[in-house]
């Protein structure tokens, strides 16, 4: 019974803990929030750098490393590897965060419009297709 019981607290752990992996936005409302951002930028097994670098596979991704993009010098040496937490202060004022960079939008103010586009761009792997 003990048995059990440890095996279906584990798995709930397990569960919940893989839940908590995911960003905490709304995926599908950042998919309208990306819109903003697809004028330069592209997701999805078709992607391809335009503007700006594709951004598949970006959360987890070392800033300055898409293979084929043109990088800003600012971008490439920050030392940053974009996580939730990275992606949203950059993307609130993108030049406060990384200053010389290429990127000209001037930033997402609303931290929910932040979360729900970085919960959009978590689904995408390195290869475009869904996580």
């Amino acid at each position: 019974m003990n048995y059990v019981v440890s095996a279906v607290a584990f798995a709930a752990a397990v569960v919940l803990g893989a839940a908590g992996a995911r960003a905490a936005g709304d995926p599908d409302a950042g998919k309208q929030v990306f819109k903003k951002c697809h004028a330069c930028h592209n997701v999805g097994e078709n992607a391809r750098n335009a503007v700006g670098p594709v951004l598949n596979g970006v959360v987890g991704r070392k800033a300055g490393s898409y293979e084929g993009y043109n990088y800003s010098e600012a971008n490439k040496s920050s030392g940053i590897t974009w996580d939730e937490a990275t992606l949203d202060v950059y993307l609130k004022d993108p030049r406060a965060r990384v200053p010389n960079t290429k990127m000209a939008f001037p930033g997402l103010p609303n931290d929910k419009d932040r979360q729900d586009v970085i919960a959009y761009l978590a689904t995408f792997g390195p290869d475009g297709k869904p996580k």
